[in-house]
């Protein structure tokens, strides 16, 4: 077995002064994100794992973390340091980095984990966290008072309660230390929200979600989760979330996609120290392997069965080498899928893993009192309920608003196709986002016929403009108040939207476009599109003869009585006027889907356009009747790119006042409202006039509907448009943060 002899990694740089306990976020999916923490030693990114240490027992070297797995932060416990003499000692004189021989990010526990093992801690509230500030730690931890899930509602919220109190004076003493403020809360989801809310009020640098570990402990996976949303919602998000004790990778990303930042275990070692090895999907037994389940470089050279033979100290330091690489790998996995926007995707496969985690996301997706369109579409396609996620008792209704929450951080845009996983896929959030936007939108377009009729084209896989174009054409020429919709795997969408992601971008199996259409379930949905009480003919793309299958059906339905003339060669003038029809209807419905302007304002704005077109007969540019660029129609995802005349045209449709403050954020039932608009100080307006982002600290208000990864309009307080450009945020956000990126600007807009 080969030794490690490579060499030392050069040391952190502190953060500039003025960032010092700033945290910024610089990639998101969903409510999962890619953050900087900043230190005077180093700059964290998260989601990150900080192994545990115990000053007294090393398994494996914090010098090695730092040199050979570039390991940025590490947690250790103030008070075993404190209640050695040695330690202590060492620590006051020479700082906690050199006592452990760490260059990079301490962070320190309080003692109150042991108070959970041993019953009591013998120091004092402030005298912690003096001693952490005095040893030279980055993140201190105050003493608050740990729940447990066996103690009374009224012991939980006295601890809440104590807790709270205790945070004044607690930060007092940590002066310019950056300090951790637990959130306690037990079980109970009313005493979470109590203490998310009260800590959050105070100026911790991170939130720490505590007494988790006998939750975990008891694989209550469902709870874990419950616990989450309770608290997670209520924090100031320019803070990280600190999953206390968490270190175990099965749970890693079910618990970023809720928005989870920071982890810590000593699993590492424990485990090592027992014989078992740590997986994505649980844990395995030294003693029962013949082969590792995953080569990693601690065992690349080493069998199990030569690993057995070694003695215990070597047996146990290679075995804790081999679940740090395991649960470094999964943090990496993580943190990929959320720049590849799949950290759900992720979480659904790690589901799988356990039954207890299982049971936790099946409860977070299908909980039956959410208000949720997945259960009629599973029901009508006759995909069984599931159990697992029901729920009774005192419970119901109340985790709408958390589902809310995390449906409202998602964006419906994302490059490529999503990939069909049974009926786990009409609950992603994201999934969700995209219908609840399109049928908040939609729906003042979808009854604007005086002929309520809809035909439902279904059987077959995009794109459809490829096979459809002909009948379409004579559909708009002979009868143009027909409304014709398309059936996806996760909905109906207008034909006018047929590139729009996700509902054309599923990948999966041939049956899933393939399938009948159930009428009730149709009707369900035109409703949700605005299309009320509709009559439903519907067709399958499948067979042959598309033109004269139409006819008959449409014949048999006393719609059309001329055959001949239906199924004529159409004359160049018929085929131009019916394709600039189409294109009218296509730019008008995506002004008002993507844009959210009203039906009218999408109507004025489409009439007259003229068209750039790609050499696959695509809309590349978007030219009004003025002459100008207005938008162009993105391919990867069916949605549009704003340009500076658009976003002036569209700016001109607004009619709600400029706002003044930060309400709470509402994506949808605004329907018309427009684009969201971010103001900004003054001292920003040059710099977004010359295309410059907006920063996090220069915006003064924004409208409730901002939503992440949308469009947005840039403006000052005079109600000036300055740019237009992608919000990364949403109002919370822009409320809480004071570091990084707010809007990517796009364009700005110059005073000439």
């Amino acid at each position: 077995m080969s030794s490690w002899t490579d060499g030392r990694r050069e040391d952190p740089k502190p953060c500039r002064e003025v960032d010092k306990g700033k945290f910024e976020v610089v990639a998101l999916d969903g409510r999962a994100r890619i953050g900087k923490l900043h230190t005077e030693h180093g700059i964290l990114e998260t989601p990150a794992l900080l192994p545990v240490i115990n000053p007294n027992i090393r398994t494996i070297e914090p010098r090695e973390m730092w040199d050979r797995y570039g390991i940025g932060a590490l947690i250790t416990n103030s008070y075993i340091i404190w209640k050695h003499d040695n330690l202590r000692e060492k620590a006051l004189n020479s700082g906690v980095h050199e006592l452990i021989d760490f260059p990079g990010v301490i962070m320190t526990d309080s003692g109150t984990f042991q108070s959970y093992i041993y019953g009591d801690v013998e120091v004092g509230v402030e005298e912690i966290v003096k001693f952490q500030k005095n040893i030279g730690v980055d993140i201190a931890t105050m003493l608050d008072v740990f729940t447990r899930p066996d103690m009374t509602k009224q012991e939980v919220e006295q601890a809440v309660d104590d807790t709270i109190a205790r945070a004044e004076s607690s930060i007092a003493c940590a002066d310019k230390t950056m300090l951790n403020g637990p959130i306690q809360g037990g079980t109970f989801k009313d005493l979470r929200e109590k203490s998310a809310f009260g800590m959050g009020n105070y100026d911790f640098a991170v939130h720490p979600i505590g007494g988790i570990v006998p939750i975990m402990e008891q694989h209550m996976y469902k709870d874990l989760v419950k616990i989450m949303l309770s608290s997670i919602p209520h924090l100031p998000s320019s803070r990280p979330r600190h999953m206390f004790g968490c270190g175990h990778p099965m749970l890693f990303p079910m618990l970023v996609a809720l928005g989870a930042d920071l982890f810590d275990s000593a699993a590492y070692a424990l485990f090592a120290r027992d014989g078992r090895i740590l997986c994505p999907w649980g844990t395995e037994k030294l003693e029962k392997l013949e082969h590792w389940p995953i080569i990693m470089p601690s065992v690349s050279q080493i069998s199990p069965q030569e690993v057995r033979k070694l003695d215990e100290e070597e047996r146990t330091k290679l075995l804790a080498r081999y679940n740090l690489e395991i649960t470094l790998q999964e943090i990496s996995r993580c943190k990929q899928a959320v720049r590849d926007g799949s950290i759900w995707r992720l979480a659904e496969r790690r589901s799988h893993q356990h039954p207890a985690l299982r049971e936790a996301f099946l409860w977070l997706t299908t909980n039956p009192h959410m208000p949720r369109f997945e259960l009629e579409i599973i029901q009508d396609m006759k995909i069984t309920d599931r159990g697992a996620a029901k729920e009774s008792g005192s419970s119901q209704g109340s985790w709408e608003p958390s589902w809310d929450w995390v449906v409202a951080g998602q964006s419906q845009f994302r490059t490529g196709g999503i990939h069909w996983a049974e009926e786990d896929t009409f609950s992603r959030p994201y999934v969700v986002q995209a219908r609840r936007l399109l049928h908040s939108r939609y729906s003042q377009i979808g009854g604007n016929s005086d002929n309520n009729i809809a035909l439902v084209l279904y059987g077959r896989q995009g794109p459809w403009r490829d096979f459809t174009l002909d009948l379409l054409m004579r559909l708009t020429t002979f009868t143009p108040d027909l409304q014709v919709f398309i059936q996806t795997p996760i909905g109906l969408i207008p034909y006018s939207l047929e590139d729009n992601n996700p509902f054309a971008h599923v990948e999966g199996p041939e049956w899933i476009w393939e399938r009948k259409l159930d009428l009730s379930w149709a009707r369900r949905e035109l409703e949700r599109l605005g299309v009320h009480d509709a009559k439903i003919i519907k067709l399958d793309l499948g067979p042959k003869d598309l033109l004269s299958r139409c006819y008959d059906l449409l014949f048999e339905n006393e719609i059309l009585d001329d055959k001949s003339k239906f199924l004529d060669l159409m004359s160049d003038e018929q085929k131009t006027e019916a394709k600039t029809s189409l294109k009218e209807n296509q730019v008008r419905d995506k002004l008002a889907v993507h844009f959210n302007i009203s039906i009218t304002d999408a109507e004025n704005l489409s009439k007259g356009c003229t068209y750039i077109m790609s050499s696959t007969g695509r809309i590349k540019n978007i030219i009004d009747k003025s002459g100008e660029h207005i938008a162009s129609p993105r391919l990867n995802d069916g949605g549009l790119s704003l340009t500076s005349a658009g976003a002036k045209k569209i700016y001109g449709t607004r009619t709600k006042p400029i706002p003044d403050a930060f309400k709470p954020h509402m994506p949808w039932n605004n329907s018309g409202a427009g684009l969201p608009v971010v103001v900004v100080e003054d001292d920003a307006e040059p710099f977004v006039r010359k295309g410059r982002n907006v920063f996090h600290g220069f915006v003064k208000a924004c409208d409730p509907w901002l939503t992440i990864d949308q469009p947005a309009l840039i403006v000052n307080s005079n109600g000036d448009l300055l740019g237009y450009g992608i919000s990364k945020s949403t109002p919370e956000d822009l409320l809480s943060f004071s570091k990084g990126i707010a809007v990517k600007t796009r364009g700005g807009i110059s005073l000439d």
